[in-house]
């Protein structure tokens, strides 16, 4: 089956000094952009009532470039016009909200778009048109050829199923990116490998069950305490130095270079583990057929002062969504178990409840069968063995016979879930 997918690819770029400059120009011309347009909408609403979309916007501002912006044209045209239409979607996911938050749907603050701010960074901004790709740099409208820190890494031109749609270049702690986003066909199979089941946590970031005595566990890398010390030691240099002085900036660059090290060093970790999951690089006899994850509350996680930081270290939301996409790639199915199934205090072996079971226990004990396993481990048997009774759930027509937690915890269905199991 081929599939057609639109896909980022993002590297590093590597820009001399005349090119930098040129870089964060475009960046602050679509950050003024997006103000004008905002401070424009928001005055034209309270006089009108209406505010203009943002090819009224973009004439508009055509109009005054040759007046009162003319440094506008040493700049890409797109820059600005993308800007705009980025303007436009926020007022659109806002009038979403507002409409959800008067139904009832939606708790907590609408979000009414805000000025963009040179102190949080150059930004990025968005370019389309006669963009140009080979094995060591990229042309771009009105940037000419920039160098890339990595060889072969983004689709080069000519490249069979690839259709470039646009170039995004964004800076993070003083260095540029461009992320290129395609359109691309892939061949996918369908996947006849072993199923597996993932329970995600704090401790251990994921422990997979590709059977009742075969686990996996990837360990968390905690990037954000690991990195705390350093962060804390600069932030206390940064208190005490004088606003505007030179050693300030740099001493706050340092930071912003720290928050990106810990933000790289987890996104890596979650990476590898997902990509080591759908087995992207096996055979298809390898590859498991079905991927079971919990659907964790991770808003309501949040809300434990005790936890919070560790939660959103771990980034489980972030490791569901790579998860979910790298499955539909590879031909293997995702199934969410829901959150309110018990997957902790369940035996994995007889279905035996153990409704005392607390956070501090790491040792699952049955006392019906005298199973003794990890806490983590226990959890993901359940989850492979919900994953896999959904999949048989499913009639012939593609529809759910019955809905997944209706009553599967009785040993006899066990029973009958470990005979399937053990076929591969």
């Amino acid at each position: 089956m081929i599939l057609k997918i639109n896909r980022a690819y993002k590297t590093e770029l590597k820009p001399n000094r005349i090119q930098g400059k040129a870089l964060a120009n475009h960046a602050g011309s679509a950050r003024f952009a997006y103000n004008w347009g905002l401070a424009r909408k928001s005055e034209s609403y309270r006089l009108t009532g209406k505010s203009p979309n943002a090819m009224e916007l973009h004439r508009e501002l055509n109009r005054l470039k040759k007046t009162t912006y003319p440094w506008l044209y040493e700049v890409s045209k797109c820059a600005p016009q993308e800007a705009l239409r980025d303007l436009d979607r926020a007022f659109a996911h806002f009038y979403r909200r507002a409409a959800e938050k008067k139904q009832g749907k939606l708790k907590g603050k609408v979000g009414y778009p805000r000025f963009k701010t040179r102190r949080r960074g150059p930004g990025s901004f968005r370019l389309t048109g006669s963009i140009h790709v080979e094995a060591r740099r990229v042309k771009l409208p009105c940037l000419g050829w920039i160098r890339l820190k990595e060889k072969g890494y983004l689709p080069a031109d000519g490249t069979e199923g690839v259709h470039l749609l646009s170039a995004t270049v964004s800076c993070r702690a003083g260095r540029w990116f461009v992320s290129l986003q395609v359109q691309q066909e892939m061949a996918v199979e369908e996947a006849t490998g072993p199923p597996v089941g993932v329970d995600l946590g704090i401790k251990t970031l994921a422990a997979c069950s590709y059977g009742q005595d075969n686990h996996v566990h990837y360990e968390n890398p905690k990037a954000l305490y690991a990195g705390a010390r350093k962060l804390r030691s600069l932030q206390k240099k940064l208190s005490r130095q004088e606003k505007g002085s030179g050693r300030r900036e740099k001493t706050r660059k340092k930071i912003a270079r720290q928050h990106m090290r810990i933000s790289c060093v987890r996104s890596d970790a979650i990476h590898k583990a997902t990509s080591q999951i759908v087995a992207k690089a096996k055979p298809l006899s390898e590859r498991p057929y079905v991927v079971g994850i919990e659907d964790l509350n991770v808003s309501g996680m949040m809300k434990n002062r005790r936890l919070a930081r560790s939660v959103a270290d771990a980034s489980m939301r972030e490791f569901r969504r790579q998860l979910a996409y790298k499955c539909s790639w590879y031909g293997i199915q995702l199934v969410v178990v829901p959150r309110f199934e018990a997957t902790s205090k369940p035996c994995s072996k007889c279905g035996w409840v153990k409704e005392d079971l607390t956070l501090s226990d790491r040792t699952f004990r049955c006392e019906s069968c005298g199973h003794v396993a990890d806490r983590d481990d226990n959890a993901s048997d359940n989850i492979r063995l919900l994953a896999v009774s959904s999949t048989e759930s499913v009639n012939g027509r593609g529809g759910d016979v019955r809905p997944l937690g209706s009553g599967r915890r009785t040993p006899e269905k066990r029973q009958s879930e470990m005979a399937h199991l053990s076929s591969f």
